[in-house]
C-alpha cells in the first residue's frame, strides 16, 4: 500500500517540483498539494493521509502551527521540510509534534527515505539541524539548575534523572550507557520508562522537557 503524502508550501514551483519528484517512487501518492498551513491542516482534518510535508515559512499559518494542529487533531505525521535559515523553529516544531525536520536540499531519495521512516512510526532529524538544536540546549544547560526546579521530580528515579541530563547534552544511548556503566538495552528501558511517565514519545521531546519543564507530547 502507498504511503499517502500531502505537500504544504506557497512557493509553487517548489510545491509541484516535489509532486512530479515523489511521485516517481511506487511506494509513495501524493494526495494534495497546498499552499499554506491552514489549507494543510483542514485537509488532514477531512482526508486520510499518513504524512504531511509541511514548510515552515508560509502565509495564513505556518508550518510550525499547522504541526500543532495536525498533530492534535488527525492521525497525520507531519514532517517539516524547510531551508537551513529556519533552525531557529527546529525546537518548536517538534514540541508541535512533528515527527522529522529536513533540509530542502536532500536528495529525492533521502526525502523518500525519511518519509517512510516518519511513516513506520519513528523520527528523522537532520544532522545539520541536530547540531542547531544541540548547541541550543547547551546553552540552556547553563541554566540548567534553575531549569530543572520547573520539572517535578517525584516520578523519576535517580538513575532516570540522569540519563534525562545525558539526553539534554545530546548524549547517545551509547554514550550515556558507557557514562552510567550500564548496558545500551538498561538505557533504552529507562527512556521507555521516561516516556512513559512523561507522555512523550521520542528523546528530543525529554531533551526539552528536562531544560523547559513543559510538557508537549505528540499525538
Amino acid at each position: 500500500m502507498k504511503i499517502k503524502v500531502l505537500i504544504a508550501d506557497d512557493n509553487a514551483f517548489v510545491r509541484e517540483g516535489m509532486k512530479i519528484i515523489l511521485s516517481t517512487f511506487d511506494d509513495i501518492e501524493v494526495s494534495a498539494t497546498v499552499q499554506d498551513g491552514a489549507e494543510a491542516s483542514d485537509y488532514c482534518e477531512r482526508h486520510e493521509v499518513d504524512v504531511a510535508l509541511l514548510d515552515v515559512r508560509m502565509p495564513n499559518m505556518n508550518g510550525v502551527e499547522a504541526t500543532k494542529r495536525i498533530a492534535e487533531r488527525t492521525k497525520t505525521k507531519p514532517l517539516i521540510l524547510t531551508t537551513f535559515d529556519d533552525d531557529r523553529f527546529i525546537v518548536e516544531a517538534i514540541k508541535n509534534g512533528a515527527k522529522g525536520y529536513l533540509l530542502k536540499n536532500n536528495d529525492p531519495e533521502r526525502i523518500r527515505d525519511a518519509i517512510k521512516t516518519v511513516h513506520y512510526g519513528h523520527n528523522v532529524l537532520q544532522d545539520e539541524a541536530l547540531e542547531k538544536l544541540k548547541s541550543g540546549l547547551a546553552a540552556e544547560e547553563e541554566r540548567g539548575a534553575a531549569r530543572r526546579a520547573d520539572i517535578d521530580l517525584a516520578p523519576f528515579t535517580e538513575r532516570e534523572l540522569d540519563i534525562m541530563t545525558f539526553i539534554a547534552k545530546g548524549a547517545t544511548n551509547k554514550e550515556i550507557s558507557k557514562k552510567l556503566f550500564l548496558s545500551e538495552g538498561t538505557v533504552a528501558n529507562h527512556i521507555t520508562s521516561i516516556l512513559g511517565k512523561t507522555g512523550l514519545t521520542h528523546r528530543t521531546q525529554i531533551a526539552i522537557y528536562y531544560l523547559t519543564g513543559e510538557v508537549h507530547p505528540s499525538e
